[in-house]
């Protein structure tokens, strides 16, 4: 056992947007290692094909394997989605961990409100999708939102252009002033929050899945026996298949800016 709990944990996403994950995962566990792979050079996931997006994250998930992981987590709603269950099927003595819309933690905020889910055209046409929305749709008006491109741009960084913020105007500011949450299904978009919320106006609350996720991941190292022991700080390490100077230096500062 103490062997497997010296392993990283092995954090996943179709470019930069699982980073938001990644700081919700470190600020939770931070006696843990984390090895972060963004599939950059292959973003985004969202508007690939489902069998597309099963099998690269087959290989990353086993690449993590291969290098000692002792748990992964899948930082991308439309992933976690399409792949999820295969790669628990594949590997089940691993403590695998998606992430899904934060639509639960929504509607018992607002039982009887308008909550508009803002995600990739894949994630929202998933069943994944549709059973959380029969779920815990319940008396709420749930308003689903593709938001094709969005994770494309938030992936280009340069998220002060004039351009980012007319194109999230122009998917969500019809909703203005009719709206009392939004559920940022797409781990990109939580680094776009404040230019949705302009665009809605205030007032209206946000819910992402990372600490949902962070909590599961706590909770399934603990039941296999398999948190960190060490008593030192936990290390990060960042890593793309998009393998630049450029990129990872930009890896870096999604990590550090202020959300």
């Amino acid at each position: 056992m103490g062997e497997r709990s010296d392993g990283f944990v092995g954090v996943f996403d179709s470019g930069l947007g699982g980073i938001s994950v990644l700081r919700a995962l470190v600020a939770e566990l931070p006696g843990e290692d984390f090895r972060y792979f963004g599939d950059s050079a292959h973003a985004p996931y969202g508007e690939k094909t489902e069998a597309e997006v099963r099998e690269l994250s087959r290989g990353i998930a086993e690449r993590f394997l291969a290098d000692g992981a002792k748990a992964i987590v899948i930082a991308c709603n439309t992933a976690t989605s399409a792949a999820a269950a295969t790669l628990r099927a594949a590997h089940p003595d691993v403590p695998i961990v998606g992430i899904e819309p934060a639509l639960k933690p929504a509607a018992r905020a607002f039982p009887r409100g308008r909550i508009l889910v803002m995600a990739t055209e894949m994630t929202l046409h998933l069943d994944k999708y549709h059973e959380l929305a029969r779920a815990w749709g319940g008396e709420c008006e749930v308003v689903p939102v593709p938001c094709p491109g969005l994770a494309a741009r938030i992936e280009r960084g340069d998220l002060d252009a004039p351009d980012l913020a007319k194109m999230i105007e122009d998917l969500v500011g019809g909703y203005a002033g009719t709206v009392d949450a939004v559920v940022l299904g797409c781990t990109h978009y939580p680094f776009v929050r404040a230019l949705v919320e302009r665009a809605l106006g205030e007032g209206v609350a946000f819910f992402d899945g990372g600490a949902g996720t962070a909590r599961q991941l706590r909770k399934r190292l603990s039941e296999e026996g398999l948190l960190s022991a060490s008593g030192r700080p936990g290390r990060v390490s960042f890593a793309s298949s998009l393998d630049t100077p450029d990129e990872l230096a930009l890896y870096q500062r999604f990590f550090s800016m202020p959300l």
